[in-house]
């Protein structure tokens, strides 16, 4: 495993780069992660490096299309920095931008702590832990030009590819008795110049259950010896292919009885 001074310089490339918008080609040789423990080590130090403090957590491809996408075998999780949050009915810029798309999501925060032990979470245990379920979309990133073949350690330690995130609306408390996998969304992204598009989705996208994919983070943090802390969300993955979107493009979705919510871009 890498030594902490090396990961700590991975994490200040990948927050320079982050907070420039520039691209990077790859890691110089001798900072390459080369194992997920590695690329993991090097987001541990993203906090200190990004100045901000984290509110939750993400979690990246969470289909089989997207991981054969940028080619990784399994999810990723990932860190939500406090200075990432959007609001709602502000503009989302996509200056900087290489993936330009938008992720419609089930987020669930947490009443209670789930520390790390040496046994793992169960269903009932993660979802005993959860205060609510919200609607938010993700607008994810990555620093390096070529994500698609970056490679599993290096995207894990580009905070397996988080950017923006628009948090919306907490759903009734009815959501507890919904089968969230096979609950139904919808998208429509509306263009500046018209010629709207309609894109459909469930929660069977996500790991084939939004709540399965929160035992995952759970564990996978757990076995990392991090936990989920009291306060902290998880937004649980894409609930539809992602949906394409360029400066001016208006993202509306809608969730059902769990809520709705909308997006604008902008350069």
């Amino acid at each position: 495993m890498m030594d902490t001074e090396t990961t700590k310089q991975i994490a200040q490339t990948i927050a320079s780069h982050w907070q420039s918008g520039q691209s990077i080609d790859a890691f110089p040789i001798g900072q390459r992660p080369m194992s997920r423990a590695d690329g993991y080590a090097a987001q541990s130090h993203l906090c200190d490096a990004m100045a901000s403090p984290v509110v939750g957590w993400k979690i990246a491809a969470t289909s089989e299309a997207g991981q054969k996408h940028i080619g990784v075998s399994g999810p990723l999780a990932g860190r939500i920095f406090a200075r990432t949050l959007q609001q709602l009915g502000e503009p989302i810029s996509l200056s900087g931008n290489r993936m330009r798309v938008a992720e419609p999501e089930m987020v669930f925060t947490f009443a209670e702590n789930l520390p790390p032990r040496a046994s793992a979470y169960s269903l009932d245990e993660v979802m005993n832990a959860v205060a609510t379920l919200s609607v938010a979309i993700e607008v994810p990133n990555a620093r390096f030009r070529d994500f698609v073949n970056a490679g599993e350690a290096a995207l894990i330690a580009d905070n397996a590819c988080a950017h923006q995130f628009l948090p919306g609306p907490t759903a009734p408390e009815i959501w507890r008795d919904l089968n969230l996998a096979q609950h139904g969304v919808s998208a429509t992204v509306t263009p500046a110049g018209g010629g709207a598009w309609t894109r459909q989705g469930s929660g069977a996208a996500v790991l084939g259950d939004p709540r399965l994919a929160l035992v995952w983070i759970a564990n996978e943090l757990r076995a990392l010896g991090v936990g989920l802390r009291a306060g902290e969300f998880v937004t649980t993955g894409t609930c539809m292919v992602p949906l394409e979107v360029s400066p001016g493009d208006q993202v509306h979705v809608n969730f059902g009885v769990l809520g709705q919510i909308s997006a604008n871009f902008t350069d």
